[in-house]
């Protein structure tokens, strides 16, 4: 558990930093997630018998790294779970980018289709069937030239399956090091991480936010001309 970090806890929730590629919940490569890593934590620390209860109310795709909060309590975990249908949830990622956008900010809105069977999102026309909307904001922090990449912000407004991911490709700057979607860095880490979320804490109603970012290295290294952006 010493490899864990807590950004915060309390009786009701615990915030946590997920490292790339590690997936949130159980999947069929039985690799250790999230949820049990941060179960177990609990069971150690506050020496638990038996099995421990852990709310998983959102998730980050496994290549993705960044903040997850879970919940202690079944009365949080419904409570956060209605916030993420109510959209007071807010969920922001920074992401290294292929290319320039030819403006500072701006908004993408497409509709997505997921194709199951080959677990991708396309972007199509809003009349395909199961076509969902999907629509963020992006901000431009700095461009490095010599590289040709971008560091950018991004506002979630639609939760759609691999979004940032297909929109940002889908406009001609794909994240630097995503292997479904990219140009570039193919064998490297994606470039993605959630480094800021916003809850109204489930038990004082309170607006909070948990801010964590990757170390600067690797590919990251632009944040190191970006320092007063912490």
């Amino acid at each position: 558990m010493e490899n864990l970090k807590i950004l915060y806890e309390d009786n009701h929730i615990i915030v946590v930093e997920k490292k790339p590629n590690i997936p949130s919940q159980a999947d069929k490569t039985e690799d250790i997630d999230m949820l049990t890593i941060v179960k177990d934590y609990i069971k150690e620390k506050y020496n638990k018998p038996g099995n421990v209860y852990l709310g998983l109310v959102h998730r980050l795709d496994r290549p993705v790294g960044g903040v997850m909060v879970f919940a202690k309590t079944s009365k949080a975990a419904g409570r956060l779970s209605e916030q993420v249908r109510e959209k007071i949830f807010k969920k922001k990622y920074l992401a290294v980018i292929d290319g320039k956008f030819d403006k500072r900010s701006g908004t993408l809105e497409d509709y997505l289709y997921k194709d199951e069977r080959n677990n991708i999102s396309k972007v199509v026309n809003k009349e395909k069937k199961n076509a969902k909307f999907a629509k963020l904001d992006y901000e431009v922090i700095t461009y490095n030239e010599q590289k040709d990449l971008s560091l950018v912000k991004i506002n979630l407004h639609t939760g759609r399956h691999h979004q940032i991911r297909v929109q940002l490709a889908n406009a001609g700057h794909s994240i630097f090091g995503d292997q479904k979607y990219g140009k570039r860095g193919k064998g490297k880490q994606i470039a993605l991480w959630a480094y800021e979320l916003t809850i109204n804490h489930p038990i004082t109603k309170e607006e909070t936010t948990f801010t964590d970012f990757p170390e600067s290295v690797g590919t990251w290294c632009i944040l190191k001309d970006v320092e007063d952006f912490k």
